[in-house]
């Protein structure tokens, strides 16, 4: 193993994404998420005194998985009870 100079370390080029075999699919899952998260995260230690104002910040940053999340358990509560409708009242 060759030591190098520590204090002028030499930098190569960083990570790369690997490359996929499903490129549409992964196209639509960015879409989704920047569709659901447009927003940046709001960074910063809140102050006690704007403390309403960083949470207000952090809803509007997760509104958009907050209604996903609705919309998935409304749906998880109403198909089975329009199923059981449909199969118990067949008239």
């Amino acid at each position: 193993m060759e030591l190098r100079n520590i204090s002028q370390p030499m930098y190569g080029p960083g990570p790369e994404a690997p490359g996929s075999s499903t490129p549409g699919l992964v196209g639509m899952v960015h879409v989704f998420l920047r569709l659901v998260q447009p927003n940046a995260l709001p960074i910063g230690m809140p102050a006690l005194c704007c403390l309403l104002l960083f949470f207000s910040q952090l809803l509007l940053y997760e509104l958009g998985f907050l209604v996903c999340v609705a919309i998935g358990l409304l749906f998880i509560i109403l198909v089975p009870l329009v199923g059981c409708c449909f199969c118990c009242c067949r008239c």
